[in-house]
């Protein structure tokens, strides 16, 4: 179980519950599949899969949890077609205009219509919290899927006081000094990622994939007053990941000397799980700091 994207929250209070107490409370919001009047349903499942029971797994004292979404497939194109054909069906039957609020009320009435027929898909959404570290990471760097996880944890426990960790000193600046430089702090290598944004609503955005972040092309770029708003980095030649001006981490990768240490776990899918879930948190309880102190540490 590795992450791909992370948005990491502070727990602003402890966060008291044990693994069995939060499963119990995600027990009473469970997943069901979603009725068919309801766009869409969503509710706690078992991390390790359909066959695993526990709604929460444990490794190390943190404790994953998994929403699974089901959403109703219903294109807007389908739902204005409908409502374009109902539309012109009443004004020849009934020689008289539609007004737009009376559209509103057939296009809402179409939609309740059409979503028994419509097809589903279902996501899955992991997270997990660290209550010794104080934070709660999450699987993502969507912010309509981070808030389902927020969202929908916080209704379930009445509570979820977690706040985005604030930097010192603005993260942007710092990146495209690193950039500047040449070189990253310390422990910090500097990948072959980078976003540079001019400033202002309407500036331009240069991306760069798979090219050296110390050439003279981005250098160009970086004196032409562009800064750095997204930054590929590679921490101890362990974890490769790209890091944003918001302190999202995208397209993380945990690196051959990580993986390695797995060679001699058992191939059973469990067993697999719960060390991959125990060394990726490891890895993430050193680093997720080191990357706020490198930023003037936490405000």
């Amino acid at each position: 179980m590795w992450f791909k994207n992370l948005t990491v929250f502070r727990l602003v209070e402890p966060f008291s519950l044990t693994a069995e107490e939060l499963a119990v409370r995600l027990e009473q919001r469970a997943f069901q599949p979603c009725p068919s009047h309801q766009p869409s349903t969503a509710g706690w499942v078992s991390p390790l899969g359909r066959k695993a029971r526990d709604r929460v797994h444990a490794a190390a004292g943190r404790l994953m949890v998994c929403l699974r979404i089901e959403e109703k497939l219903l294109p807007s194109i389908v739902v204005n077609q409908a409502v374009a054909e109902r539309v012109a069906l009443i004004e020849d039957q009934q020689q008289r205009p539609v007004r737009r609020r009376e559209k509103q009320e057939l296009r809402d009435q179409l939609v309740q219509e059409l979503l028994p027929r419509a097809l589903t898909r279902s996501r899955l959404g992991y997270a997990y919290l660290d209550p010794a570290a104080g934070w709660m990471v999450i699987d993502s760097a969507s912010p309509h899927a981070v808030e389902d996880i927020t969202g929908t944890l916080r209704e379930t426990l009445d509570s979820l006081p977690v706040a985005p960790p604030r930097v010192k000193q603005s993260v942007a600046a710092v990146m495209t000094a690193w950039l500047t430089e040449g070189q990253a702090p310390a422990e910090f290598a500097l990948g072959d990622v980078c976003e540079l944004r001019e400033g202002g609503d309407a500036g331009g955005v240069v991306r760069c994939r798979g090219q050296d972040l110390t050439g003279d092309e981005i250098r160009a770029h970086l004196e032409a007053g562009k800064q750095v708003t997204r930054l590929g980095l590679i921490w101890n030649g362990r974890v490769a990941f790209v890091l944003d001006e918001s302190l999202v981490v995208r397209r993380l990768q945990f690196l051959d000397v990580v993986r390695e240490s797995l060679r001699d776990v058992a191939e059973a899918p469990e067993a697999l799980f719960d060390a991959e879930f125990a060394l990726m948190a490891g890895e993430l309880a050193l680093l997720l700091p080191r990357l706020l102190e490198v930023f003037g540490g936490e405000a």
